[in-house]
């Protein structure tokens, strides 16, 4: 799912406040308010300057003033295979065949991603966790992480940077089943001291929601479910009672 950033040869005729402007972002970056694209009615020829009906090539000079035009959005732009998504209300970046609308997550998704996504409804009318910025209406890729959560790529991209977890939910952001190996190796290979050995926790996973008892270890407690170390603790340390 992507959005972009016009690029034409005409300003619109702002109806909010009766001004010029080649694109909406400049619009909300100079105003105290919002551009409505969809309210937008004339625009300005850059070459000729004449005000006109909003469409896509100059009636008085017959300039080209975008590759691709939306009548529904007023955007114009160069050719980038965009398509206006209906159900989204906007136009994203294509080719459309290669995405498809979810009804419930109520967003366009890469079609490898059809019937293998977990779907939360709306979910891309809730803000990036991360930034706290909108998804649905954003320039940024939105990344779809395996709980079904949105974050913005280049959130989720410096988040790997000092964690692996959803900040919503807690799963596991990415497939750790290199890892949880790796760290099966090194528990292993590092006895706990005696008085610990034969100490179990009860804990909860993140990944999998189940909840079991299992060896207390310092360097992470295995799910007994899944297999994954993304686990909290659920209650307080004991000793096995046949092994006191």
């Amino acid at each position: 799912m992507k959005l972009f950033q016009s690029w034409s040869f005409t300003k619109c005729c702002a109806p909010c406040c009766d001004k010029l402007y080649t694109c909406r972002l400049c619009h909300d970056n100079n105003e105290d308010h919002q551009l409505d694209r969809f309210k937008v009615k004339e625009v300005q020829c850059i070459n000729c300057e004449k005000i006109q009906h909003a469409q896509q090539t100059c009636e008085e000079c017959s300039t080209l003033f975008g590759e691709y035009y939306c009548s529904i959005c007023h955007l114009f732009d160069k050719d980038k295979k965009q398509y206006h998504c209906e159900n989204c209300g906007i136009c994203r970046i294509g080719p459309k065949e290669d995405f498809f609308h979810c009804l419930k997550c109520n967003l366009c998704l890469a079609m490898n991603l059809q019937g293998k996504h977990k779907c939360i409804e709306n979910v891309s009318r809730q803000n990036c966790p991360i930034c706290l910025e909108d998804i649905h209406t954003s320039r940024v890729v939105a990344h779809v992480l395996p709980c079904g959560h949105l974050l913005h790529r280049t959130c989720y991209e410096e988040m790997l940077k000092e964690g692996y977890r959803c900040p919503l939910c807690m799963h596991s952001a990415l497939d750790m089943t290199r890892y949880w190996r790796q760290l099966d190796d090194e528990v292993a290979q590092t006895p706990m001291p005696s008085e610990y050995q034969n100490m179990t926790v009860d804990i909860l996973c993140n990944d999998c929601n189940g909840r079991s008892t299992v060896q207390f270890h310092i360097l992470g407690m295995k799910c007994n479910i899944c297999d994954s170390y993304n686990t909290a603790q659920a209650g307080g340390c004991r000793i096995s009672l046949g092994q006191q």
